[in-house]
């Protein structure tokens, strides 16, 4: 019994092994990723940081147009002061002259000219050149500072992703083909050094704060390295805020999340020693850095200042920002994230609300941090919404963190892994080969991809090559103008004292019309144009070169919403004011005869009488938009010009795009010629029709 119990176990033995010899053996489990030697990270670092100089300083030079007023009067013309001297022809604007803005910009650009000007002058380069080697330098150095901002925003990707990751390069993807970075990056706004600080300084936080105690036993900025880091993070920092005072509320969410944890995971690690060394750093380090700007701000206006007061005084208090324009409190939700994001809005948007949101595919530190980068932008926003004047600029510094939240969503988006390759005799997955990612990819949707690239390059390229070309074009002919004509007077800085008295109508545009400038030259051009409608002095150059235009200064006699504030109009303003029915048929006229060459008094005249003669100095070139031709004809033809022995005559125009927002600059840029100058027909002429100039006394005198 026994022995037939034992059969059916023997006969069922050898089914039961081959049926495990049959079996698929177990798939090896997948390599590790692969370690990277430090200086194989470094080598790779320094790689993307050169490429992207490189990228940038062709930016640099493509980007031909203007675009708003303050990336030259904020920055250049302070600078250009401080480099070459009070007599230079630099405009200095109110906001300078009240001290509303801090010298640390200028002086770095500053610096940056007179090192230039002393180099290019001890090769004795030619004076052309050279000039344009100035007008091109601005641009150079801030492609430096723009590369450093996309080099940045990668860093911080690659530290919240992972150095494995796909997302890192996809965030540096965006930065490098968004056309509000190639638009702006390179342009000398504040907000572009502010947007490579801010990003710079994040880059450095300790955002290990944010992880979890449960996940991990080291203690909070413990180590030396991670100190410094923060010391960094806290300095770049607090320069941004004292640039752009508004920045602190970027910092305030940051640091609020880190104390409170609010909608943060995890329990937080920070320990007693590691608030103890927070704090101490925010107070050294915001210490020094406003030390610093207060001892700039000494030397350079002469007195003690502190510009973020007098920002938020006139801003705020007295409400001047409103005179520059109003935008409704969703601007930035309706328009300037859209316009800074362009054809990635889509990935940002989900990407700022997945942070929200837990995930499963991200640890708690990777979502902590994304948390506090979202909440944080939309804070900023939050709190810009409630100021009256709103700009896109304004929320510039929130785009690379816009791209770094986006950058997972469209990597999964137009990215996928391969499928992993089925060993044919076991059936078995095979592990993918080794990468230098481990997340291999290929693309997908590559019509919707091209699409996306094609649309960023071509807003690129016209915004940066056609729209609003003229206003660098002209001073560019204008210069080139001056340099033919006026060889003699090509000198810059110390070298133009002897002719400093020349340029006194150019250091303060909106005054002295006439005035005796003690020199042979004349006024060179006027500006009819919006105010600020051009580059100045950076684009001009020569401090011989005279130039006058339109002024734009605030009303800072009157009270806020008072009847004289609302009644106030600047001379720009006036210039291009309608008639009492509300048309535009003589705006202009009632300005040039009234105020720009108002008629000489009865008891002036003298023997001038039959000339209708008017006070106020006749410039050789006159620029404005094509629309005040017909203004300039009727003023003109009434044969003042021609009494003058000179006539206005069209000489050129520049295109200036499809389209433009404000009527005023609608059409093409013109340059009329007065042709009343030393040297024309009767250009003495025009000497008793200076305020300040005496009349001739005998005819000898008329013959000169």
């Amino acid at each position: 019994m026994l022995a037939a119990m034992d059969k059916p176990e023997n006969q069922t033995a050898p089914s039961a092994q081959k049926g495990v010899r049959d079996a698929p053996p177990p798939p090896p489990p997948p390599p590790p990723p692969p370690v990277r030697h430090p200086e194989v990270i470094s080598a790779l670092s320094r790689d993307v940081l050169h490429l992207l100089l490189a990228f940038r300083f062709i930016n640099a030079l493509c980007v031909r147009t203007f675009f708003q007023p303050d990336e030259y009067f904020q920055v250049l013309e302070p600078a250009w002061r401080l480099a070459f001297g009070g007599e230079s022809g630099a405009w200095m604007t109110w906001e300078w002259q009240h001290q509303l803005r801090s010298s640390l910009h200028p002086v770095l650009f500053a610096a940056v000219y007179r090192a230039a000007d002393a180099l290019i002058a001890y090769t004795s380069l030619f004076p052309p050149f050279r000039a344009m080697m100035l007008v091109a330098l601005p641009g150079v150095v801030q492609s430096v500072i723009a590369a450093l901002g996309d080099y940045y925003a990668w860093k911080l990707a690659t530290t919240i992703f992972g150095r494995e990751s796909n997302a890192p390069w996809a965030a540096l993807w965006m930065t490098v083909f968004n056309p509000w970075q190639w638009y702006c990056s390179t342009r000398t706004f504040s907000n572009s050094l502010e947007t490579t600080l801010t990003i710079a300084a994040l880059t450095h936080w300790p955002w290990e704060l944010l992880g979890d105690a449960k996940a991990t036993m080291d203690v909070p900025l413990e180590l030396r390295s991670r100190i410094n880091s923060l010391r960094v993070s806290l300095l770049l920092a607090a320069v941004a805020v004292i640039l752009r005072p508004t920045n602190i509320f970027i910092w305030l969410s940051i640091i609020g999340f880190t104390l409170t944890r609010v909608t943060l995971s995890g329990q937080s690690p920070l320990q007693r020693t590691s608030l103890v060394v927070l704090f101490r750093e925010i107070l050294v380090c915001g210490t020094a850095v406003l030390a610093l700007s207060v001892l700039s701000d000494r030397l350079y206006f002469g007195f003690w200042a502190f510009p973020p007061y007098k920002w938020l005084y006139f801003n705020v208090s007295q409400s001047l920002a409103v005179f520059y324009g109003q935008m409704p409190w969703h601007y930035y939700i309706v328009q300037g994230i859209p316009l800074l994001t362009t054809t990635f809005l889509p990935f940002a948007l989900v990407g700022l609300y997945k942070a929200a949101l837990s995930s499963k595919n991200l640890t708690v530190l990777q979502s902590n941090i994304l948390r506090t980068l979202s909440l944080s932008a939309l804070a900023m926003v939050a709190v810009l919404s409630v100021i009256s004047h709103k700009e896109v600029r304004f929320i510039y510094p929130l785009l690379p963190i816009l791209h770094i939240v986006a950058a997972p969503y469209i990597t999964s988006f137009f990215t996928t892994r391969p499928t992993a390759p089925v060993d044919a005799d076991s059936g078995a997955t095979q592990p993918p080969p080794p990468t230098t990612s481990s997340r291999p990819v290929k693309l997908r949707r590559t019509f919707q991809l091209a699409n996306i690239l094609s649309i960023n390059l071509l807003l690129a390229g016209y915004l940066s090559v056609f729209h609003q070309v003229a206003p660098i074009s002209v001073m560019n002919f204008l210069r080139a103008e001056f340099e033919r004509i006026h060889p003699d007077y090509l000198a810059l800085g110390h070298e133009a004292a002897n002719l400093s008295s020349l340029a006194s109508t150019a250091t303060n545009p909106g005054t002295g019309i006439g005035g005796d400038h003690g020199g042979p030259l004349e006024l060179f051009v006027l500006f009819l144009t919006p105010c600020h409608s051009t580059p100045w002095r950076s684009h001009l150059v020569y401090p011989a070169l005279r130039a006058r235009a339109l002024t734009c200064e605030p009303p800072l006699h009157t009270a806020p919403d008072s009847a004289e504030r609302d009644n106030y109009l600047d001379e720009a303003d006036r210039f291009y004011a309608r008639d009492d029915h509300g048309y535009f048929s003589d705006y202009g006229s009632r300005f040039l005869a009234n105020e720009m060459f108002p008629s000489v008094s009865e008891d002036d005249r003298g023997k001038q009488k039959s000339l209708q003669p008017r006070r106020g100095e006749i410039p050789r070139y006159i620029v404005g938009f094509e629309g005040i031709e017909s203004t300039l004809r009727d003023f003109f033809d009434d044969g003042m010009l021609h009494a003058m022995g000179g006539g206005l005559q069209h000489i050129t125009w520049f295109d200036n795009g499809l389209f433009n927002e404000d009527w005023r600059r609608r059409g093409r840029l013109s340059v009329w010629s007065t042709g009343v100058h030393p040297g024309s027909a009767r250009g003495v002429e025009m000497m008793p029709w200076h305020g300040s100039r005496k009349e001739p006394e005998d005819e000898s005198k008329d013959e000169l």
